[in-house]
């Protein structure tokens, strides 16, 4: 399961722990790869248009308007994303006796919970 880092550009030596991620890896159905890349590029989109709207001097509520759409578009990105993990990584640890997997699940929810 485990590949190079996927910030490879952010550490030099392989033994250099990447400070952006857990190091470990998912293969994705396409599907759900697909599913998610439509949401990010939805989401990349929307921060172009909010970074236009500041260059263009837009109005202070307005910009704030689409920002909270942002906000929403990536807390459904992270409802999907967590879904999919539940049904696939948490599930499979599970099933082949990887308790521990419960402890990173519970540790990534405080996280998110911020």
């Amino acid at each position: 399961m485990s590949k190079a880092c996927c910030h490879e550009e952010n550490h030099e030596a392989e033994t250099e722990s990447c400070p952006y991620c857990s190091g470990k890896h998912k293969e994705r159905t396409d599907t759900e790869y697909k599913d998610l890349m439509n949401r990010l590029k939805r989401i990349e989109g929307q921060v172009r248009g909010v970074e236009g709207m500041v260059e263009n001097g837009a109005y202070c509520t307005d910009i704030l308007m689409q920002v909270s759409a942002i906000t929403s578009a990536l807390n459904s990105f992270n409802k999907v994303l967590l879904g999919n993990h539940l049904r696939t990584c948490v599930a499979e640890n599970i099933r082949s006796g990887n308790d521990e997997i419960i402890d990173e699940l519970a540790s990534t929810l405080q996280k998110l919970m911020k």
